[in-house]
């Protein structure tokens, strides 16, 4: 019982961690969150979504090795693997949208008018997304976008940090360490994201406005970059 109680502590500390140093599990929504307008509900019921797949996939992963007795090192193998893919995923997920940020803004783009009679009138014309449907067409592409990255996305520590010790204790603590480290991942996904949208709206971006969405794309595309390249 003492262990499973350490086990349980283990895995919500490494679910905290594993979370907060992860920026890809909150910069793309607050970033995707405030560039296109998306109530508090739709966030956070993208963020959830998204969460759900992300642990999903491992726990999966996870017990079928269970049930087979695979080696924890070739689950090990599979995760990297995913998790190389998803990186790449995230960095052309925010080059895309970087350059459609950018179209967005050369078309947004201030004019100037001058009229015989001396008058100069300077305004902008705010091209949107055209159309209802083909805007929900739009943001129905960003989040399937988002949603199979967390899928491909594992949770590295989940398998041979948590899932296996337990198994090696029993069914009970299985399910409470899975199911413990997953609500914990969802709900710092989750907190972090509020409070990263509730951050933005006490900026005001001003003239930046039409650079929302490029401004997103970038921070989605260093996001990708980061995890590449630093050990996180």
């Amino acid at each position: 019982m003492a262990e499973s109680g350490i086990l349980l502590g283990t895995s919500i500390t490494i679910a905290l961690i594993h979370t907060l140093i992860g920026p890809d599990h909150y910069i793309p929504f607050i970033a995707l969150s405030k560039a296109n307008n998306w109530s508090v509900t739709k966030t956070v019921n993208i963020v959830l979504l998204c969460g759900i797949g992300h642990v999903l996939g491992s726990i999966i992963l996870g017990l079928s090795g269970i049930a087979l007795s695979a080696g924890v090192s070739s689950l090990v193998n599979i995760e990297d693997i995913r998790g190389t893919l998803a990186t790449y995923l995230l960095i052309a997920f925010g080059l895309i949208y970087t350059i459609y940020g950018i179209r967005c803004a050369i078309k947004n783009k201030t004019h100037t008018h001058n009229f015989p009679d001396g008058r100069t009138v300077i305004h902008s014309h705010m091209h949107n997304e055209a159309g209802h449907e083909h805007g929900t067409q739009k943001s129905n592409t960003r989040f399937w976008g988002l949603f199979i990255f967390f899928v491909l996305g594992p949770c590295e520590p989940l398998i041979p940090l948590l899932m296996y010790p337990a198994a090696s204790m029993d069914i009970f603590t299985l399910v409470l360490i899975t199911v413990s480290f997953s609500v914990c991942t969802i709900a710092v996904m989750l907190l972090l994201t509020l409070l990263g949208i509730k951050g933005f709206q006490l900026l005001k971006m001003g003239k930046l406005e039409r650079y929302a969405h490029a401004l997103a794309g970038s921070a989605i595309l260093l996001c990708g970059i980061s995890v590449l390249i630093l050990p996180i």
